[in-house]
């Protein structure tokens, strides 16, 4: 019992980390990124290549900076050229984005799977209710509690933070006030994108690398993101820690509909409370 909850927070902590670039690109720029399980992909593989040369850590690094420059070049090029355009062309073309990252990686890594093995400091195992369990997987909650955390504290404390804060809630007036929303798109857009390409290869020693790992990745975000609530990082976490422990559960008791369980719950979700659990009623 005590095993597989861990498990689910694991699951729901990698959820998390993944649904807050969702969460902080919507907040801005009102936008719903098909393209962001390709930057969870992509930042996998390119954690993946420098790591099996240089060590995890520049891993990390290397997939967060080449994600942050991914996702400044789509506002700039996409979101911001778009943004009078009827929210279902940007919906098209971020999804057109998603497949051709998709290709690009099949071309560069091929079409099979990777592995990666954890840092040697995280390979072990320690004896939780008298079970093995992973150090690594603890890894991954404390990974996304560190993020949540600099998050909060980013975007309650700083000065760039509140700029956000004031153009997600409405753009013209934070404009007015002297905001300079057009350096705030691409620095959220590019943030957001970061944490897709963290969670990717954080998860890289956890899941197996592959093509498609992407777009199975992005169905779960959005769930999570749509029981939260759109827009809200608190929702966020409460809907990634909800399903994350409904994913471990259910394997293990339901197995024949436990892939079915989060829609299940989102459907519930949206006949009860149409905005999410901590979504705002527009």
């Amino acid at each position: 019992m005590i095993i597989n909850a861990l498990n689910g927070l694991v699951y729901g902590s990698l959820l998390f980390i993944l649904a807050s670039g969702l969460v902080l690109v919507y907040g801005l720029r009102r936008v719903v990124n098909f393209a962001h399980g390709a930057f969870y992909m992509l930042g996998a593989y390119i954690g993946y290549s420098v790591a099996i040369h240089a060590g995890f850590i520049p891993g990390i690094i290397a997939a967060a900076a080449v994600l942050i420059a991914v996702g400044v070049a789509l506002d700039l090029v996409v979101f911001r050229k778009l943004a009078d355009r009827d929210p279902l062309v940007t919906v098209l073309v971020t999804f057109g984005v998603l497949l051709v990252l998709e290709d690009f990686v099949r071309t560069v890594w091929g079409t099979g799977n990777y592995a990666i093995d954890p840092p040697a400091l995280l390979s072990g195992v320690v004896q939780i209710a008298g079970a093995p369990f992973p150090i690594y997987r603890l890894f991954i909650v404390f990974a996304s509690a560190l993020m949540a955390g600099g998050m909060v504290i980013w975007l309650r404390y700083s000065r760039s933070g509140l700029w956000v804060r004031a153009a997600s809630h409405s753009p013209v007036v934070a404009a007015m006030c002297g905001v300079r929303t057009n350096v705030l798109g691409p620095l959220v857009v590019g943030l957001g994108a970061a944490f897709a390409g963290i969670a990717g290869i954080v998860a890289a020693p956890f899941l197996s690398l592959n093509p498609s790992m992407g777009a199975e990745i992005l169905v779960m975000s959005f769930v999570v993101s749509v029981v939260g609530g759109l827009g809200s990082f608190g929702g966020a976490f409460i809907s990634a820690m909800i399903l994350g422990q409904i994913q471990a559960f259910g394997v293990v008791y339901l197995p024949e509909i436990a892939a079915l369980l989060p829609f299940l719950l989102m459907a519930l979700v949206l006949v009860v409370r149409p905005q999410g659990i901590l979504g705002n009623k527009v």
